[in-house]
């Protein structure tokens, strides 16, 4: 008698375990299918907030790459942006990205510094002025807050300068005017060297000696002339005693143009929190960048990672100290999700997912930095008179330069027998006409 009550608890228990994995199967194909259809949801709303919001981004090599593939010359049929592959920007891609402001990147490496950095950084500038005017329909060059506004009603990518590295104005007050008039509105401080006048974050990870202890004296004056200026002092790749410096210093809300968040990923280029405080009370802005190593602090990196380094900057700065500087084409490795400007919708899309009000996002996108650029010009406008103290001549490098208006410098000064003889041809030659 137990054997057959046996096979009918058992008959009925196989019985009860296939509806229950037929059940759970549907359970889980719903499930899927509502992820699905809300991944979409977020995607589409992304995209509505978009249309209207478009990315700013903070910072993008393009032209460094144009320089390295094409050198400059945009004219090859290689080199139309419209069908380049390459690169991870192209105008397809800035279309289906919704990208519709751009600070492209004026670059020139380190070892330009103390040599031909001010004529290489006016061929990279000279190139972006081309960009616009060959691609009208496409890019708008700007220079100002409003004129962004005009280029989103337009349907075109504001395209703004921003200067990659404070090598490249050559310790020179004068070179950082004419950089100005010429488009510049972000002098990144450093790069991965020190200037004579700021420290380079090279500093922090003990790869460089400390020169300056965050600003010198000279690079206090630097930042007080980019503020009646009006150009956004930009804080990626400087050291943390710059970046206390700067922010302490400066009149006006600074940016980082490409930066992520230490505390995500302890990379010496990311902001710590105690800057992140300071960032909240100056107003100023920090633009997540995309790179895999400053993202996870490995090869490999997730847009789910890089969300984590907007949520953190959120929490310990505010909402309105978040933006977006992907640093395309400058690095070579990027998240999955993220391999392109085409991606930036999916970024927002997992904003959204978390939470993120419609106001947040938007300043992702756009709003945080116009404020911050508005803030800068109106305190552009209420100061006067110009910087106009020089660098010591003790803190210049460099064995090929001259040193006019230095009254110490020997080689300003003609010898007497020099200028005797420099008179003498003169008069023989006027003589003889």
């Amino acid at each position: 008698m137990l054997g057959p009550a046996r096979r009918c608890q058992d008959s009925r228990g196989s019985r009860s375990l296939g509806t229950w994995g037929l059940e759970m199967l549907v359970i889980w194909w719903l499930w899927s299918l509502l992820t699905i259809c809300a991944s979409d949801t977020f995607r589409e709303q992304a995209e509505n907030i978009m249309r209207t919001t478009p990315v700013i981004d903070g910072h993008n090599d393009l032209p460094w790459q144009l320089l390295t593939l094409f050198n400059n010359q945009l004219q090859k049929p290689e080199a139309n942006l419209s069908t380049l592959l390459e690169t991870h920007t192209n105008i397809p891609k800035l279309k289906a990205g919704f990208v519709g402001g751009q600070f492209w990147s004026a670059y020139m490496p380190c070892d330009t510094q103390n040599k031909d950095a001010v004529k290489r950084i006016l061929e990279q500038i000279d190139v972006i002025h081309r960009m616009c005017q060959l691609y009208p329909e496409t890019f708008m060059c700007v220079t100002n807050s409003s004129d962004i506004l005009q280029a989103f009603e337009k349907g075109k990518v504001a395209s703004l300068i921003g200067v990659e590295g404070g090598h490249l104005i050559d310790s020179s007050l004068a070179v950082l005017r004419t950089l100005y008039h010429l488009g510049m509105r972000y002098l990144t401080l450093t790069h991965n060297c020190n200037t004579p006048w700021a420290d380079n974050w090279l500093v922090d990870r003990g790869d460089d000696e400390a020169e300056s202890q965050g600003l010198s004296p000279f690079g206090k004056r630097v930042l007080t002339e980019m503020n009646r200026l009006g150009v956004m002092i930009d804080l990626s790749h400087v050291a943390v005693a710059t970046m206390k410096d700067a922010l302490q210093h400066s009149k006006a809300p600074v940016i980082f143009s490409h930066s992520s968040a230490y505390s995500v990923c302890p990379s010496r280029r990311n902001v710590p929190d105690d800057v992140l405080q300071l960032v909240r009370n100056t107003s100023s802005l920090v633009m997540v960048n995309f790179y895999s190593e400053f993202v996870s602090c490995s090869d490999s990196a997730t847009l789910s990672q890089v969300a984590d380094h907007l949520d953190h900057i959120k929490k310990v700065a505010g909402p309105g100290a978040v933006g977006l500087g992907g640093d395309y084409d400058g690095v070579t490795r990027l998240p999955v999700g993220l391999e392109d400007v085409s991606k930036y919708p999916d970024l927002i899309a997992e904003l959204l997912r978390r939470n993120w009000t419609e106001t947040e996002v938007r300043g992702v996108l756009s709003d945080n930095l116009l404020r911050v650029f508005s803030a800068v010009e109106q305190i552009s406008n209420s100061m006067q008179a110009p910087e106009e103290e020089p660098i010591s001549l003790s803190e210049l490098g460099g064995s090929c330069r001259t040193y006019y208006g230095y009254s110490q410098a020997p080689s300003i000064h003609l010898q007497t027998g020099a200028l005797a003889a420099s008179l003498a041809s003169l008069l023989f030659s006027l003589h003889l006409l």
